[in-house]
């Protein structure tokens, strides 16, 4: 089965060409590029949150495997749902699900169910797919869409998905989409998003749970993050790096009502 684009013409540009070169545009070619277990970056159109995208790319080595989680803004489908075969089609592309490495994390945990609806109209893991067709040489992904907030839920995937990379023997990147805080001014969305982001700087992924739950901070890829963050930890990461931060109002000036965008490197 091919996923077509969703939000193509949208989110980013619809033709192949015009991508790849906006794209490219963001990746930084003079970054120091240092292996990570994990990355977080941001899913909102390219327009505003593109550069902190490419910032957090162009900042790890690209390995040509991958594991993208994304938040289910949809409310359709699975809590928690994976897709094991087929491919994604981007404008001029098409990317591979890696069935090897999806069906070792699958195996691994009962929470992920198999299913495609989740992942039918969901933006927030598609706009990662360029960035990973830009940087990687031959790349193929498991797609990961997950609803849950449950604590116990995403620490089990967290763990399944490390028990799985390190049977498959081979470099996995994992990618966490999300975007920070939603419709704050701009001094309050980086006040509120900067308790969120020292959580991920400290590699605590239930203090970042507890953090984004109990201060209500809008941060919509809390669930992927904090899976990312437990893979990463059994994995062996010891070092969270903020590589960049912005919000809307840092490109288009109007500070009264901002999303705020984080990418970060996990090694």
């Amino acid at each position: 089965m091919i996923r077509p684009p969703a939000v193509a013409g949208q989110f980013y540009p619809a033709g192949g060409e015009e991508l790849a070169r906006e794209v490219g545009s963001y990746m930084l070619a003079d970054s120091e590029r240092r292996e990570a277990f994990a990355l977080v970056s941001p899913h909102a159109g390219y327009v505003y949150s593109g550069h902190v995208a490419g910032a957090a790319f162009s900042s790890v080595v690209i390995p040509n495997r991958f594991v993208v989680l994304c938040p289910n803004h949809t409310g359709i489908g699975a809590a928690a749902a994976i897709i094991s075969e087929g491919a994604w089609s981007i404008p001029g592309a098409e990317i591979p699900i890696d069935s090897e490495l999806a069906a070792a994390i699958a195996s691994r945990t009962a929470v992920l169910a198999e299913d495609h609806l989740a992942h039918q109209r969901e933006h927030s893991l598609e706009v990662q797919l360029p960035f990973i067709d830009w940087a990687a040489k031959d790349p193929a992904f498991v797609p990961i869409c997950l609803r849950t907030q449950r604590y116990s839920d995403l620490e089990e995937i967290g763990k399944a998905m490390a028990e799985a990379i390190r049977e498959i023997g081979e470099d996995v990147l994992i990618v966490a989409s999300s975007d920070m805080s939603h419709f704050l001014s701009d001094e309050k969305a980086r006040e509120v998003d900067r308790k969120a982001i020292d959580k991920i700087l400290e590699i605590d992924p239930q203090g970042l749970l507890n953090t984004v739950l109990g201060e209500r901070i809008s941060m919509c890829g809390v669930a992927p993050v904090t899976a990312a963050l437990v893979a990463a930890l059994e994995l062996g990461a010891t070092k969270a790096e903020l590589i960049k931060y912005a919000t809307s109002a840092d490109i288009f000036g109007d500070r009264s009502r901002v999303v705020g965008y984080a990418g970060i490197r996990i090694s």
